[in-house]
């Protein structure tokens, strides 16, 4: 397993607004209703890591991009201890694939309060870009799915499960690096 970043990344919640309520049409921010859903996939092991990502980028630097969603992946898990943040105060843990172990983002565990009034997109699971596939969601109708299309979060998990595995069995195979 690789080793964790050298030094800690700046915090890690998404440009957006600082909504707080379930993810579906009426309560998404306008801001983000017209974002791509992605699919999330360990590049290390092409494992299913989310299937409500959203491509965002750094508050702390913007010329990072990454990947983050609003609900607690269940194929990845919390590694070693909590950590301050270089450019805020924000607590953050590096989350590992749970079938490769390999280092594929972090959590932000408790965000500092800059971070909180800042504008984001309120998702605490951060994905790094080097590390994870991203491919565009379909909804029931074939098409491009949309935030501002999206369920709550909890029917979304719900419904979700044939979709995701008809994509997984769908999808092309990836070229090995």
């Amino acid at each position: 397993m690789p080793s964790p970043p050298t030094s800690p990344l700046p915090s890690a919640t998404a440009l957006a607004s600082p909504f707080r309520g379930p993810s579906h049409s009426p309560s998404v921010h306008p801001q983000f209703r017209n974002k791509v859903v992605c699919i999330l996939t360990c590049r290390h092991c092409q494992t299913a890591i989310c299937h409500r990502g959203m491509k965002a980028i750094l508050l702390g630097d913007t010329r990072v991009e990454l990947y983050s969603t609003d609900t607690p992946p269940s194929q990845v898990q919390l590694v070693d201890k909590d950590y301050v943040t270089r450019n805020c105060r924000c607590k953050i843990r590096d989350v590992a694939c749970l079938t490769c172990g390999n280092i594929v983002g972090y959590h932000v565990t408790q965000p500092c309060d800059t971070c909180l009034e800042a504008c984001n997109n309120g998702h605490f699971w951060m994905f790094l870009s080097q590390e994870i596939s991203c491919s565009e969601r379909l909804g029931k109708n074939s098409q491009i799915l949309l935030w501002g299309q999206l369920p709550p979060k909890e029917k979304d998990a719900a419904e979700n499960h044939n979709d995701l595995y008809r994509w997984l069995v769908s999808r092309p195979a990836e070229p090995s690096r």
